[in-house]
């Protein structure tokens, strides 16, 4: 009898009702509440006020403050995003971005757009830097560094919004004392054939005997850099990701793989079929390139690794 009533009672709720409350237990609530900048921040201000004691103050070129003048402490955070025809998205991920602490300036890139990138952008909260013609690939973050006021630089791209959740980690790691914290991103390796581009982000962290990062590099998004690491890395290296990061690595830099955003995944797919080589993997290839062909001009033609019992000069 009490199981007919049960069956009766919700026999009685409309199909509304009772779809809410089966999908209701699935959802997973918002942490960001509505309006434009009423947000729920991933990293408390207080936590921020005692790790600041850790990072000296900079001025806006980089360089250190004598402590006897008077500081007016910039950002802690700048977050900086390259976009170009990103209308869709940009919105959602400059508020992500935003999300993260409350001291942040979010820095929007826009380059050869035509489209309202820069509208969304501004509406959303971000500093935008608009450029008519585009600057190409990856010279956006060299840009937006040269520009950030943030004692933390955090990279990240328009067409992943990623939550501020998975963005955090990677400045509380610089908070911490890293000085680069990459996204823990391996790549498809098990796929048959491995993409060259992720088979060349192993073989350069190998060359730089740091085979613990795997396929960790500053090509994939998101990383973040504290000021000490833009200063031993040189901002005009940023456009040149994998540069940048045999440059960390060498300069002695804290480089740690710190939490894992599966970019892969979450990147929309937009390729089409071609009869030749992807452009951009011929790019990044080419950025390797660049930085082994530094790596041996730094350490000599075996990278830094003994020649052992070899005599090359009997070899004629």
């Amino acid at each position: 009898m009490r199981k007919q009533r049960n069956k009766a009672r919700f026999a009685t709720k409309t199909s509304k009702k009772r779809i809410r409350g089966v999908s209701g237990k699935r959802q997973i609530p918002s942490r960001r509440k509505k309006g434009i900048k009423t947000y729920s921040f991933v990293i408390p201000s207080h936590h921020l006020s005692r790790s600041m004691d850790l990072i000296t103050p900079y001025n806006l070129v980089g360089e250190s403050v004598p402590q006897e003048r008077e500081v007016i402490r910039p950002p802690i955070l700048s977050v900086i995003i390259p976009a170009m025809n990103e209308e869709r998205t940009i919105a959602t991920v400059v508020r992500e971005a935003a999300r993260i602490c409350r001291d942040a300036e979010v820095l929007v890139i826009v380059n050869g757009s035509t489209d309202d990138t820069a509208g969304e952008a501004e509406r959303a909260g971000a500093r935008v830097l608009l450029y008519p013609e585009a600057l190409g690939h990856d010279t956006g973050r060299k840009v937006g560094a040269a520009a950030a006021r943030g004692q933390i630089l955090l990279f990240t791209d328009a067409d992943i919004p990623i939550p501020a959740e998975h963005l955090a980690p990677y400045v509380q790691a610089v908070l911490n004392g890293v000085d680069v914290a990459l996204n823990d991103y391996n790549g498809p390796v098990t796929r048959n054939p491995v993409h060259p581009v992720v088979e060349a982000k192993h073989i350069l962290n190998i060359l730089l005997s740091r085979s613990d990062l795997g396929g960790a590099s500053m090509t994939a998004i998101p990383h973040a850099l504290s000021r000490k690491a833009l200063e031993v890395i040189d901002i005009s290296s940023l456009e040149i990701p994998p540069l940048a990061h045999a440059k960390a690595v060498l300069g002695g830099l804290r480089v740690k793989a710190v939490h894992h955003v599966p970019v892969g995944k979450w990147n929309p797919v937009r390729l089409k079929k071609r009869s030749s080589a992807d452009p951009l993997s011929q790019v990044v290839l080419q950025d390797h390139l660049e930085a082994i062909r530094w790596i041996t001009d730094t350490r000599g033609p075996r990278g830094g690794y003994p020649d052992l019992q070899r005599v090359r000069s009997l070899i004629r």
